[in-house]
Parts: C-alpha cells; sequence; structure tokens
C-alpha cells in the first residue's frame, strides 16, 4: 500500500472503526503449546476490531472479525451488522464497477484518492477547498469565481462552506472555466461536484473543450455528461458527482486548453458547484472481486437469507462486470485496458541515466499503490479466480435450496466454474516464470513481464489454489532459502530477515513504480514495504500456505517463531517501542515513513492468529453450514478455539486427533449443518445426527456438549 506518508492511508484511518481491544475474546488453547498461544491471543486483542468500509479489505477483515464473540455477552452482532450495512450499501455505479468507497481525493471517486490531479499535471478549478483532506499537503487555494465566465447565472456567489453558487436564468447556463493547459493523456475523467440534482430530468448536460489551435469551442468537440454518476457518498458534501469519461472520446487527444461546462434549464434554480477537475482513472480492477467474496464471507458466517435476497442481484452484477470489463473469458486472465493501467513505469531512465518523467502511466491496481500491476495482470487474476469460486459455491447453495426464493442466475454455479478453471490453467502458464520458478506481477503493454521477487503475490497463489502443486512447491523452497533465484537481491535465510513476515520482495525495485513515486533509489533497500520491506497481517498467507504444501508441523514452527517474536514485542512495550531501537527496522503507519507494515493502517495485521481457526482447526464456513478438517502438528495434543459464533450460535470447538467436540455457549435457532472430515464417525456425548460426513445438530436438541469420535 505503500505510500510513504500517504495520506490516502493516514485518512483511511478516519473510516475505520478503531482498534480497541475486549476483555473478553476468543481463545486458542493447545495443551503445551502457550508459548505460541498466548502471544497470538495478545496479538488477536491488539488487532481484532478493525474494520472499514473501504473495499480493499473485503478479501481479508470480514473473515477475521465476524466469527468471534466479544465480551461477557458473547456476541458479533457488531461487526456483523457493520458489514451488512457496508455491503448493502457500497456503491456499484451503473456499469457495474464495484466503488472502492475511500475518503474524498482528487482522482477518480470511485477509485483509490491518488494519484492527484496535481500529481499528473491536470488541472482542477476548486471553489472551496474547506475540509478537503489534501489542502495542506498540496497548498491548495481556491478559486477565485471571477475568472469564469458566466453565461445564463445571477447571483454569483462564493464561500467556503458552499463553494460557487449561482442562480440559473435564460434556457441555458454555461461555465467557461479560465485557461489551464493539460496532456489529455493524465486526465481521462472530469468529476464535476455539484446540486445536479435541482436541474429538470431532461435538463441537457455537456463539458466542451478546446485545443491550442482551436479559436472557439465546437460541438465536434463535445461529451455528453450524466447529471449523476452515483459515486462519492464518503465524500460526505450533500452534492453529486458527474464523472465524466472523456478518454472514450475520439477528440479527447494532445493538449487540451481550455473546458467549458454547460446545461439547459427550465424554471429558475439556484446551483451549487464546489468544483472541477480533471481525474487520473484511480479505480482498481479487483474491487468487484473483493466485493463478492466478502459478501460470499458475510453469508457463509451469519447465513442471512434477507441479507441475500437483497444483494444476489448486485453480486452477480460484479461478477459480470469483472468478466466482460476485463476479458476474462477470453484471455484466460485478467486484461486491464484502462488508461493508465497498461503494466509501465511511470519514468525511465535514458542512455545516461537520466530520468524521464511518463505521467499517467503506472497507475496503481491493488493494496501495492505504488507499483503498476496492470495489462495482463497476475495479482487481479488470482482475485478474480477466487471471487469465481466462492460465487460458484453460492450460486449451487442457491440452487438446492429453491426455498430461498432467489432469482435464476445469468452464470450457472457450473459454468463460474469452469471459467475459474480456464482461468487458472492459462493464467497461471502465462504469469510462471519457468526459469525463476515464482508468478511475476503482470505483463505490460509491451510484453514484458515484471518481477520483483514478489512474495505476497506467490504465497496468495498458493492460499487461493491458484498455483498448480508443482508450482507451489517451487514457490516454497524460494521463500525459504532451499532455492537461490540468480540476480536476487535477498536470499536464503535473508528473506525472513524481518523475522515475522517473509520480505516482500526479494530483488531491489529502483524502476518500476508509478511516476509519484520517483525517486526509490533515494531510500534504503528494505526502508519501504513494498522493496524489501514486510507486512505483518501476510504472514498468514505464508503460513497457510505452508500448512497445505509443507503440513502442520512447518506451518507451527514458522508460527512458533512469530510468536516469539511478537512476545518480545509486548515485552518491551509495543510496536513503536520496540522498533524504536535502532537497527530493528523501521515502521510505516500513522503518517511515518518505514519498511514494516504492522499497525496503524495496516488493519489486515488481525490475518494472523486467523491461522489458529482456518488452518489448524481447519474450521471454514460453507454456504450452507460449515466444515472442519484439523490440521494437528505432532506436538499438539488437541487444539480448541472458543467463542466460535457460527450462524446464531455461539460454539467452542475442540479437535483432537480422532475426536471433535462441540461445547455450546450460546445456543440458537438454526440448525447447525457441519461436514467432518472423511471417515466413519460416532456420536458419544451428547445429541446429533451424523449421515456420512455430515453432522446435524438440532437447537431443539438444547445441546450443550457433542463430542463424537472416529471408528
Amino acid at each position: 500500500m505503500l505510500t510513504r506518508l500517504s495520506l490516502a492511508l493516514i485518512a483511511s484511518l478516519l473510516s475505520c472503526c478503531s482498534v480497541v481491544a475486549q476483555e473478553r475474546l476468543p481463545e486458542f488453547n493447545v495443551p503445551g503449546q502457550e508459548s505460541i498461544t498466548k502471544p497470538l491471543e495478545a496479538m488477536f486483542q491488539r488487532h481484532h476490531s478493525a474494520r472499514t468500509n473501504c473495499s480493499l479489505w473485503d478479501s481479508w477483515l470480514p473473515m477475521s472479525t465476524m466469527w468471534p464473540s466479544i465480551g461477557d455477552d458473547p456476541s458479533a452482532r457488531d461487526c456483523r451488522e457493520f458489514y451488512r450495512r457496508v455491503y448493502l450499501g457500497r456503491e456499484i455505479d451503473s456499469s457495474g464497477y464495484v466503488t472502492m468507497n475511500q475518503h474524498r481525493g482528487h482522482a477518480h471517486p470511485g477509485g483509490w484518492p491518488f494519484p492527484l490531479w496535481e500529481q499528473a499535471g491536470g488541472a482542477g478549478w476548486h471553489f472551496t477547498v474547506q475540509h478537503d483532506p489534501y489542502r495542506e499537503m498540496m497548498q491548495m487555494q481556491t478559486m477565485d469565481a471571477k475568472a469564469v465566465e458566466f453565461v445564463g447565472a445571477d447571483a454569483i456567489e462564493q464561500s467556503d462552506r458552499h463553494g460557487l453558487q449561482l442562480t440559473t436564468r435564460g434556457e441555458t447556463t454555461s461555465l467557461t472555466l479560465p485557461v489551464r493547459p493539460f496532456d489529455s493523456i493524465v486526465a481521462p475523467f472530469v468529476v464535476i461536484e455539484w446540486s445536479s440534482d435541482k436541474l429538470a430530468n431532461d435538463a441537457a448536460v455537456q463539458l466542451q473543450w478546446r485545443h491550442p489551435d482551436d479559436s472557439q469551442f465546437n460541438a465536434a468537440q463535445s461529451i455528453d455528461v450524466v447529471r449523476n454518476s452515483g459515486l462519492g457518498g464518503q465524500y460526505g458534501a450533500g452534492l453529486k458527482l458527474s464523472v465524466v469519461p472523456v478518454y472514450t472520446h475520439e477528440r479527447w487527444n494532445g493538449r487540451i486548453e481550455q473546458l467549458r461546462f454547460t446545461w439547459t434549464n427550465q424554471e429558475p434554480q439556484r446551483i451549487t458547484i464546489r468544483n472541477i477537475h480533471t481525474a487520473t482513472d484511480s479505480r482498481h480492477p479487483i474491487t468487484n472481486a473483493l466485493y463478492v467474496r466478502g459478501c460470499c464471507e458475510y453469508f457463509g458466517w451469519t447465513q442471512d437469507i434477507d441479507f441475500l435476497q437483497q444483494n444476489i442481484q448486485r453480486m452477480r452484477k460484479a461478477i459480470q462486470y469483472s468478466l466482460d470489463e476485463f476479458h476474462v473469458r477470453e484471455e484466460g486472465a485478467m486484461l486491464v485496458t484502462w488508461p493508465g493501467h497498461d503494466g509501465r513505469a511511470g519514468f525511465t531512465r535514458d542512455a545516461v541515466g537520466h530520468k524521464l518523467m511518463h505521467h499517467g502511466h503506472g497507475v496503481g491496481n491493488n493494496y501495492w499503490d505504488l507499483l503498476p500491476f496492470g495489462h495482463y495482470d497476475c495479482y487481479a487474476s488470482i482475485v478474480e479466480f477466487d471471487a469465481l469460486q466462492a460465487m460458484a459455491k453460492l450460486e449451487k447453495a442457491v440452487a438446492m435450496h429453491p426455498e430461498w426464493e432467489l432469482p435464476t442466475p445469468s452464470i450457472s454455479s457450473e459454468q463460474l466454474r469452469d471459467i475459474a478453471d480456464n482461468l487458472k490453467q492459462r493464467a497461471g502458464e502465462r504469469f510462471w516464470d519457468k526459469d525463476k520458478g515464482r508468478f511475476v506481477a503482470c505483463i505490460d503493454a509491451d510484453g514484458i513481464a515484471h518481477d520483483y521477487g514478489f512474495t505476497f503475490l506467490n504465497l496468495e497463489a498458493i492460499y487461493y489454489n491458484f498455483a498448480t502443486p508443482q508450482q507451489a512447491k517451487q514457490i516454497l523452497r524460494w521463500i525459504d532459502g532451499e532455492r537461490i533465484v540468480s540476480g536476487d537481491t535477498s536470499t536464503g535465510d535473508d528473506i525472513y530477515h524481518w523475522r515475522f513476515a517473509p520480505r516482500a520482495t526479494t530483488k531491489r525495485n529502483t524502476d518500476w513504480y508509478c511516476w509519484v513515486w520517483n525517486n526509490p533509489e533515494s531510500i534504503a533497500w528494505g526502508d519501504q514495504v513494498q522493496d524489501g520491506g514486510a507486512v505483518l497481517g501476510f504472514s498468514y498467507h505464508d503460513l497457510m500456505a505452508r500448512l497445505k504444501m509443507l503440513g502442520p508441523d512447518n506451518a507451527a514452527g514458522r508460527l512458533s517463531e512469530i510468536a516469539k517474536w511478537y512476545a518480545e514485542i509486548e515485552a518491551e512495550g509495543g510496536y513503536r517501542a520496540y522498533y524504536a531501537k535502532p537497527g530493528r527496522g523501521s515502521l510505516q503507519g500513522g503518517g511515518t515513513p518505514g519498511g514494516l507494515g504492522v499497525d496503524h493502517e495496516f488493519f489486515e495485521s488481525i490475518l494472523v492468529p486467523q491461522v489458529m481457526l482456518y488452518g489448524f482447526l481447519g474450521f471454514q464456513p460453507t454456504m450452507d453450514g460449515f466444515a472442519i478438517d484439523p490440521q494437528l502438528p505432532s506436538s499438539w495434543p488437541s487444539l480448541e478455539v472458543t467463542r466460535i459464533a457460527a450462524v446464531d450460535h455461539v460454539i467452542d470447538v475442540k479437535a483432537a486427533r480422532d475426536s471433535v467436540e462441540v461445547c455450546f455457549r450460546k445456543v440458537g435457532e438454526q440448525p447447525l449443518r457441519i461436514q467432518l472430515p472423511s471417515g466413519s464417525w460416532v456420536a458419544i456425548e451428547g445429541k446429533a445426527s451424523i449421515d456420512g460426513d455430515v453432522m446435524l445438530i438440532n437447537p431443539a436438541d438444547a445441546p450443550k456438549l457433542i463430542r463424537i469420535e472416529k471408528q
């Protein structure tokens, strides 16, 4: 994510629930392994409350926060209600794009808040800068409305509170903005924040432009403006946003000299305009997939049929959009053709090393917002594959439950699985570097593959089952230091230099960034998270990959090292106190630059303790119940995870070699269906029906303790 002193990240704290430890949380009980479980519980305490309505974390935070029942009266209600509101209210534009829902920015309002138009060399006319998060950073100045040429406007006023206000007069009102030249490549969109809802429904709104050689505006260089693009709810100003895709017009090219904004009137209306500015295309191609995954997580844990009845068509629209917009079926990969998302760097060097800036290129595509993933995008392909699988499971459950009364999908469960399988096979070949034995980040519009040893990318490929077993083995041998990749900066044991996680990258990167980050060589290796640093949360994917490919003993060994590190953190007073000592590394977060992401805006740190539930206990929500498949290390006689909110029950689940216990703290109203590991199981204590590998517990039987054993 990982902008040094990024206001986008700092301000994201404003839209997030603060991390406040609760007194009563789930416990991880493993006899004789308190040196692991106690630090892990302490980590859970520190991070468990993290939640945000920003799409970027949809795949990580809901799965981590919707199952823990907290407090003296154990419940997961708060987090569940939060995400229910978030997912029912998440803005999806008319085309089907799921918005980022981050704070106010100076880029596409449905995307990441930057690159700002100021950073791109675009143009902006801000009639007020009050409450703008970039006011100080960009030294913003209010645009004087007197410099605008008005036609059809009376009672023109300007204030810090409202910006520009005018009363319409006559059939047409127009604003000819002061001359501010810019290149069209850095301005694929123009954003207008205004009270467009005051206009008649049939009002014609247009944006015109002229080039330097044009003596006047003309109809051939104009585009219709949608009065309300349905975006920007997070802006909070009560105005509407018109997001104008000027890049789609064939005459939007070269140098743009001036803009004119016009609309037709009926009755006189008082109109407010806060700002007009150009915008980079800061949308992320993964928001749709992340939204679908988050919605599936919510439904899996809650079995909230009403939520599904309200939201299933929105989820289907999101999947349909990503398949069509990114040519998934045709290309067998996510092909991102949006302006600036071409996978090329935002700067290059000439023969003598001088930098050549390429404004408008290298726009970020994901969490790692300075890295120009794009064009044929491996990370986006992995995330899309996961969403397709999740949606396929949901659609299968929908088909099996006609009593849910949901409409028939346009893409069936079987079709979704076929698309996912094709994506995995073709993208898995396209992005795999056979010589280095790992996946590359992307293949840019020039056909160049970009690889800096992205450990997070490759570990997530294993976690999401995108990598084949053969690929997964090679990846882990590289990250474990057993296999040396020629040209890498970090090899062997140094890959785990930061102890809590592998370095995010293993090869120094001073060349492949968005243009806004154009002096990376000035920062030492390891002092930025995206260049040899590390992020705590993504150690979860490492642990889960090890569990899957190398077994529970290997994963437990890695977890033990993380627990040892965290025990030292706690003993010295927390992250900031620990890393204040020279030589230990530098923390990014809360306004400070650094190479290690563990606190503040790094909400995903909550992921690490989840390995106990999803990994070693193997407890997973399905679309019509739950599944358990314990993976216990040889030194763990048993594992118990307490306070699990399973649908409307609160249970403790304990697994040993050949037994499973379910203890009810709260008995809900819905039957509890749990899929068991293969084998013959019998109920030893309590009342439960077992049919093959499925156990059904009826709440009418007032269950307290169910113990089953494998025969």
